[in-house]
């Protein structure tokens, strides 16, 4: 039976992340339920020019991933009889990415305003692994009693902040972007190559020889 990973891309900026998180699920051959909000399609637009629209949404999502879409499914925000507002739907778990703090705080508090957050707040009452990628920065007191309220509630919530380690300060923007991802999908347990790993050794991963 089908199983898929929800993805819900809301309004922050910072879609690249979404991008890099549904390409590296489905070169994992992982089945996804795709959820855009209407907020995250005004950021879309305006980081990457694509559209995202209900009608053609095949077209418009193969263009933003700029690949096959292999087994993924696009559910209209606006339908709240979707197969992920329910419990008994079929779903691994959900990834919010990135996450606004409207989003945050419609899923702390059981909002359900809208599919994205519906899915979510279903991902956590039925105890399914459940990750939110905040990107607001700096953030307020409210913002982060609703962190916590996640957290308390069994979500991940992994912050959007890449690490430099695995390539240095030269780091391209992809390269950090990938660094999310990468953590992203270690917090699924889905196999990956998107970052390099710490291996206790300063400077290895730059420079794989092991020389000075």
């Amino acid at each position: 039976m089908r199983e898929p990973w929800v993805i819900g891309v809301s309004g922050a900026s910072g879609t690249p992340y979404a991008r890099a998180v549904l390409s590296a699920l489905l070169d994992a051959g992982e089945s996804v339920d795709l959820i855009v909000s209407r907020a995250a399609r005004l950021t879309l637009l305006d980081e990457t020019g694509a559209t995202i629209r209900d009608a053609h949404w095949k077209d418009d999502v193969a263009t933003w991933l700029a690949r096959d879409l292999g087994d993924l499914t696009y559910w209209p925000v606006g339908d709240l009889a979707a197969g992920p507002s329910s419990g008994s739907y079929q779903a691994k778990g959900m990834v919010v990415v990135p996450a606004s703090t409207a989003a945050c705080a419609g899923i702390a508090i059981g909002l359900s305003k809208d599919l994205l957050q519906r899915a979510a707040e279903v991902s956590l009452k039925e105890r399914r692994r459940t990750v939110v990628v905040p990107r607001e920065t700096p953030v307020t007191r409210s913002h982060l009693e609703h962190l916590i309220a996640l957290h308390d509630a069994g979500a991940v919530v992994l912050p959007a902040s890449p690490g430099f380690y695995g390539a240095g300060a030269q780091a391209t923007a992809q390269q950090l972007v990938d660094f999310v991802a990468g953590k992203v999908l270690d917090a699924l347990s889905v196999p990956h190559t998107l970052l390099i790993r710490w291996q206790g050794e300063l400077n290895a991963q730059r420079n794989p020889l092991g020389g000075p």
